[in-house]
């Protein structure tokens, strides 16, 4: 069970490198989930990517197994790109393919403004460049505070999935990784993105970058998305129909097939940017 040491604590990762044998030298993809989730949220996707890709998922800090930072931590994108960038380092690549979903998707956005150099393409799933979650944050710390965590987690399950649009099985476990986060970190995490404007920086993106964004979509409506298409030179937006914000899972394999043609036309030929796997 591999860890990397990172600011303030431990991440925990996994890769995924079942690419075909005649592939050589794989190119790198590092995954990034949302608030309050976890790496296995992304368990549906990598069969799409595994025959050419290695593929690196991992906790977020204070989601999964990576260590909760203490009360009163300075949570930043910053921080959150240095720990993808560790993370990746860990996983012996330089550069590499980025998808991000809620959170990850914006602090997606921070790397390719700020590292492009280090990313070899963007695909941002359901995020928010700026006020993502200023109309949420206030209501969800008024109820966990009176109602606790898990009544939180189960009003955020109702208002991110269509009615039956999960499996029981996969639908209940989802609702016990919101359930048992530490809502310290759920309220911490929000309230960064909620604080986050990034708008002026889009333009600085040069990395071939792709929007995925809901129908229905409260966190990232997709009006945002394509203000952020027009902001980002040379984006592409794919809307995905009746999806809400929990698209990553409901939409499991149309947006893998999407991102997986994206990273086709934008995964380049020469690999010597990718050491082999130690």
């Amino acid at each position: 069970m591999p860890f990397v040491n990172a600011q303030g604590g431990r991440l925990h990762y996994e890769v995924h490198d079942l690419a075909s044998p005649w592939v050589a030298n794989p190119v790198t993809i590092v995954f990034h989930h949302g608030i309050a989730e976890n790496l296995h949220v992304w368990h549906e996707w990598l069969p799409h990517f595994c025959a050419r890709y290695r593929m690196v998922v991992f906790d977020a800090r204070g989601c999964g197994q990576s260590t909760s930072p203490a009360q009163g931590h300075d949570w930043s994108l910053e921080q959150f790109a240095g720990d993808v960038l560790d993370v990746a380092q860990a996983a012996g690549a330089n550069r590499f393919h980025f998808i991000g979903e809620s959170l990850g998707g914006t602090v997606g956005l921070y790397l390719a403004a700020k590292l492009g150099d280090r990313l070899l393409s963007l695909t941002a799933s359901n995020c928010a460049a700026h006020d993502g979650m200023l109309q949420h944050v206030a209501g969800w710390r008024n109820v966990i505070g009176k109602h606790g965590q898990r009544t939180w987690a189960e009003r955020m399950m109702a208002q991110r999935f269509h009615p039956n649009t999960l499996p029981q099985a996969q639908y209940d476990w989802l609702l016990e990784q919101y359930a048992t986060c530490s809502a310290s970190t759920v309220l911490a995490q929000a309230g960064l993105l909620a604080e986050a404007d990034l708008t002026a920086q889009l333009g600085a993106i040069r990395v071939p970058t792709l929007l995925l964004c809901p129908d229905a979509g409260s966190f990232a409506p997709a009006a945002h998305a394509a203000e952020m298409q027009s902001l980002i030179p040379g984006a592409e937006l794919q809307v995905f129909a009746h999806a809400r914000d929990g698209m990553l899972l409901s939409h499991a394999a149309s947006c893998a097939q999407t991102v997986a043609a994206f990273l086709a036309r934008n995964t380049p030929r020469a690999k010597s940017d990718f050491p082999a796997v130690i």
